[in-house]
């Protein structure tokens, strides 16, 4: 029998916080089996990573559902809610137990949540910022401004539940990163320290998330 978590990834980019957690399955560090990897991005390198590691991927992309609408503000919203509706059958088709957004650059809207939240799935979000600091795009570039303003002397990575506020979920796990006067000047030097960290929190993150998914496995067996 098969324990291991069924964990769908969402990527936009290069799945260097993919290829951690696909790592850590191999070496037997993650009770998970990824069972498909979505992008949004057709070029996005982190699909090659999932199959190179034989995971079955698909892509999936807001253009066509744009040019199916108006490009008014209108059409667009029409637009990403079918994209969404669309993205949460895609992931409900795999029946995973949590779903893992590493990279994802899409706001989701309540047509992707609820149909999961309704299933009872765990989603959650991969940001590089503190809780409730420098939600949405370009967190580390900001942080890296505000901190050459003098403004902040830390920043941070964190994993949390995704609900339908940009980035304000309920944290699950925090890591602090503080800034180091002359080490962390070069924004290209500070953003790998970013990503190194974020390496480590994702696995962390995923780890605890299915612990929790397991506990709740337990608890609806026994009251069966």
């Amino acid at each position: 029998m098969d324990n291991k978590t069924r964990l769908t990834v969402l990527i936009s980019g290069s799945g260097t916080n993919l290829q951690a957690v696909i790592d850590k399955i191999q070496t037997g560090q993650l009770p998970a089996r990824i069972v498909r990897v979505i992008s949004n991005r057709k070029d996005a390198y982190g699909l090659e990573r999932a199959r190179v590691a034989d995971i079955p991927t698909a892509y999936h992309n807001l253009v066509k559902y744009k040019r199916a609408h108006p490009a008014t503000p209108e059409g667009i919203k029409i637009a990403r809610e079918e994209y969404d509706a669309e993205l949460a059958k895609l992931v409900l088709a795999d029946s995973p137990e949590l779903v893992a957004c590493l990279g994802f650059m899409h706001v989701l809207s309540t047509n992707f949540l609820q149909p999961l939240e309704e299933k009872g799935l765990k989603i959650i979000n991969l940001h590089p910022a503190l809780p409730g600091a420098f939600n949405g795009v370009d967190a580390i570039e900001r942080a890296h401004a505000a901190w050459r303003r003098g403004e902040i002397n830390k920043t941070g990575v964190m994993i949390h539940d995704v609900i339908s506020e940009v980035d304000m979920g309920t944290p699950i796990l925090v890591k602090e990163i503080p800034f180091v006067a002359g080490e962390d000047e070069n924004l290209e030097h500070f953003t790998q320290k970013v990503h190194e960290t974020e390496w480590g929190a994702v696995i962390e993150g995923i780890q605890l998330s299915i612990q929790e998914v397991k506990e709740k496995n337990n608890r609806s067996a026994s009251s069966a």
